[in-house]
């Protein structure tokens, strides 16, 4: 009972709750690891993922989101021609392309 009366009473003279300006560094501190941790690397993958469909060019030999492996046969601003086998061509958007392959498709 005596416990509920201390929680109960005011705070002694002299520690105020200290406000508003006590909480920025932390909060400073959680945005700075935020952005270092989560959003400079997802800039960065973002930016190579877009130089890398900008550098595509006839011949090279790709992967897909979907995981299919083929050649790029014709390249128009949006739009990829993409042999996967003998005779057989399929037309997919660019941003389509997950990364170029070093092997034979």
């Amino acid at each position: 009972m005596l416990d509920i009366a201390f929680a109960m009473a005011p705070p002694p003279e002299g520690s105020e709750g200290g406000g508003f300006l006590s909480l920025l560094p932390p909060m400073i501190m959680m945005f700075a690891i935020f952005y270092f941790i989560l959003i400079r690397p997802q800039q960065k993958k973002q930016k190579e993922a877009i130089k890398m469909l900008d550098n595509l060019k006839e011949g090279d030999q790709v992967v897909t989101l979907s995981g299919i492996h083929g050649t790029i046969k014709k390249l128009k601003d949006d739009t990829v021609m993409l042999q996967i086998a003998d005779n057989v061509r399929i037309k997919i958007n660019r941003t389509s392309i997950s990364k170029v392959s070093e092997g034979n498709a």
